[in-house]
């Protein structure tokens, strides 16, 4: 019974070695996972001793003699009395490598597993998606409210245009009601007598221009004729009975056309009326009318738009003055190189192209095609030549010197966004797009801007601050 029980007490010294010697491997295995992982574990481990700890041998007792009666039976002490040695702090399981989050090297999640990129990327396109689709509803409901939301780009145009005579009269002491109908009246007034200006011009040459073009008629057929072609009369009969046929079966389609372009013509009206009934009300109150539109928006985005706001006014007043003058100066030339070659009509067509001026880079040279035409039917096709090289060298000094001259850096638009922006606004909006598709992307470009820099401005002051704030934390700290 006594070896019995000694040998117990040396078998449970020998499992708590193995239980101890079990722990530091458990331990060394649980940090050598951590590290493949890159990841430190969360508990220091115990350094390691300069020499092994020696494992302490079990105690060998000696062989009992031959047990008499008077010998008391030994008393075998419990299992659980018996000392093990602290293995130390056990560091926790790491849940990326434990077997109940899955197997060895598998991330704790499945958005782990994604690479960052395509993270990036999917995130940014449903973000690009829901920008889109708000977009798209923009343009729906400016599309159903065309005839309003012209009528309002138009008003602020031509506010931007006359705002500042407005401004100049009320610092000198006119009242602000006087000085905005004054100005509006003005402007009206101009506006009409450009268009009686044309319409007289028009009618007054009427005549000889339709003589002219009938002249002209006849010197094609005869080229038809006589020239390369060397068609019959009879072709050309055939091909003008073919042209009035054409025309009489299709009666209804003209005249649904005519009913449409009368429609037109109420629909342009209504919005003409409504552009001037809107700009007498932003000379007269156009402050308090955006004052009105900040309220309107988030508290925390009211003086990042307060800042912008006048400096998007500044760059559309620049852009349309600048947009004026440049039309002014493509009119004068271009009506003047007509002049001098003999095309009829000068001043009219010269009216036509300071109106298509107003869409950059390309409104004039449209427009000037008119003036080709005529050139062409009323003169020799020489003339016609000539006058396509005049409306070229126009432009090109448009281009390359009157607009970077007169707007210079108050509107900065690259060329290839001015020519994609009409190109987009026509398509959109027609021919109104096309007029407002280059102030509006001015106008976006000035407002970013702004709120770009007032960003990494403000991100330059927390900065300092942080820094400051550390600097004077620094000699407590030493102390």
């Amino acid at each position: 019974m006594a070896r019995g029980g000694k040998a117990f007490k040396a078998v449970a010294k020998g499992m708590a070695v193995v239980a101890s010697a079990a722990a530091v491997i458990e331990r060394r295995r649980r940090a050598a996972m951590a590290a493949d992982f890159h990841e430190p574990p969360l508990h220091p481990l115990p350094a390691p001793a300069a020499e092994p700890r020696p494992v302490e041998p079990l105690p060998v007792e000696p062989l009992p003699g031959p047990r008499t009666e008077s010998a008391p039976p030994p008393v075998v002490p419990a299992p659980a009395s018996a000392p093990v040695p602290d293995p130390g702090p056990v560091p926790p399981v790491v849940p990326s490598a434990s077997p109940s989050h899955g197997h060895f090297g598998r991330p704790a999640t499945p958005a782990e597993a994604v690479p960052w990129g395509l993270r990036v990327a999917a995130e940014s396109t449903w973000r690009l998606l829901l920008l889109g689709a708000a977009l798209y509803v923009v343009f729906y409901i400016v599309d159903m409210l065309r005839l309003v939301a012209f009528a309002v780009l138009a008003s602020l145009l031509i506010s931007a245009l006359l705002e500042p005579t407005v401004s100049w009269l009320r610092r000198h002491g006119v009242p602000r009601s006087l000085a905005a109908g004054g100005v509006f009246m003005s402007g009206l007034a101009g506006i009409g007598l450009v268009g009686w200006f044309v319409v007289w011009q028009v009618t007054t040459n009427l005549e000889t221009v339709t003589s002219k073009v009938k002249a002209g008629v006849d010197q094609l057929r005869d080229w038809l004729i006589t020239g390369p072609l060397h068609l019959t009369e009879q072709q050309i009969t055939d091909f003008a009975n073919q042209i009035t046929k054409a025309i009489s079966t299709n009666t209804e389609q003209i005249t649904s056309a005519s009913l449409t372009g009368a429609q037109i013509a109420v629909e342009v009206l209504t919005a003409v009326l409504l552009a001037f009934f809107t700009t007498f009300f932003f000379l007269y109150d156009g402050e308090r009318i955006w004052n009105w539109a900040l309220r309107g928006l988030p508290r925390h985005s009211r003086y990042a738009m307060a800042g912008a706001g006048p400096k998007a006014w500044a760059t559309l007043t620049a852009y349309v003055r600048g947009t004026v003058c440049v039309a002014f100066i493509d009119a004068v030339c271009i009506g003047i190189g007509i002049q001098l070659l003999g095309v009829p009509m000068a001043l009219p067509l010269a009216v036509i192209i300071f109106l298509g001026a107003f869409v950059p880079l390309v409104g004039a040279l449209v427009t000037g095609t008119v003036a080709v035409l005529i050139a062409l039917v009323t003169t020799t096709p020489w003339t016609a030549l000539m006058v396509l090289v005049v409306l070229i060298a126009v432009q090109q000094i448009e281009g390359h010197v009157l607009q970077p001259l007169i707007l210079g850096r108050a509107v900065r638009v690259h060329p290839l966004g001015v020519v994609l922006g009409v190109a987009a606004g026509s398509i959109i909006g027609g021919i109104g797009g096309a007029i407002v598709a280059v102030p509006l992307i001015a106008v976006t470009n000035t407002v970013v801007t702004h709120l770009r820099r007032r960003n990494e401005a403000g991100q330059a002051v927390f900065t300092a601050l942080e820094a400051a704030r550390e600097a004077a934390a620094r000699p407590n700290t030493g102390s």
